[in-house]
């Protein structure tokens, strides 16, 4: 968990607010299907499968139990988890050593999408998260895929001003993941 990051904090959409709170095992089950509800996630493999379950509670774990990182999950008025992502404090050389805010994995219900949860939760990484964890360049990657996604980071300020790449690394089926 990043220490110096305050939640839960209370974040303006366009018609309601929403919690912006630190995701714990409570919220596995919502996690995977915001995961699993985006085409693009689903067709890698993200289907909320019961049989996934152990992996993605492992996953979450870890991130947990890591200082450098955060997930959160929005909540809705009666409860009901609607949005997440994760960030990551990136310790670096460059910008005369300057950390990194990097956001992951942000999801919004495809029942909510475009109702302004997207739009307050990066808002709040850009305005409040990154000057908490003291980091003065947020970054992001998006599927090159997303094109709605990349109108909407466009519209949040993010500039596209580098090209990202992977790699697949070949593991072995009993390798964790």
């Amino acid at each position: 968990m990043i220490a110096r990051l305050e939640l839960p904090v209370s974040v303006r959409a366009r018609d309601a607010s929403v919690l912006v709170r630190r995701a714990t095992r409570d919220d596995l089950e919502a996690i995977m299907r915001l995961l699993s509800d985006d085409p693009i996630s689903a067709g890698r493999g993200d289907v909320a499968s019961d049989g996934d379950r152990e992996a993605y509670a492992s996953a979450l774990d870890r991130i947990v139990d890591d200082p450098s990182n955060e997930l959160v999950v929005a909540v809705d008025a009666a409860g009901v988890v609607v949005g997440t992502l994760q960030l990551t404090v990136i310790p670096g050389m460059a910008r005369r050593g300057s950390s990194r805010l990097l956001v992951e994995a942000v999801r919004v219900a495809s029942t909510q999408r475009s109702s302004g949860i997207g739009g307050a939760m990066m808002r709040w990484v850009t305005e409040q998260a990154a000057i908490e964890l003291s980091t003065p360049l947020v970054q992001l990657t998006s599927d090159s895929a997303r094109t709605d996604a990349h109108r909407f980071y466009t519209r949040l300020g993010f500039v596209d001003s580098h090209v990202g790449f992977k790699y697949a690394v070949p593991l072995p089926a009993h390798a964790p993941r």
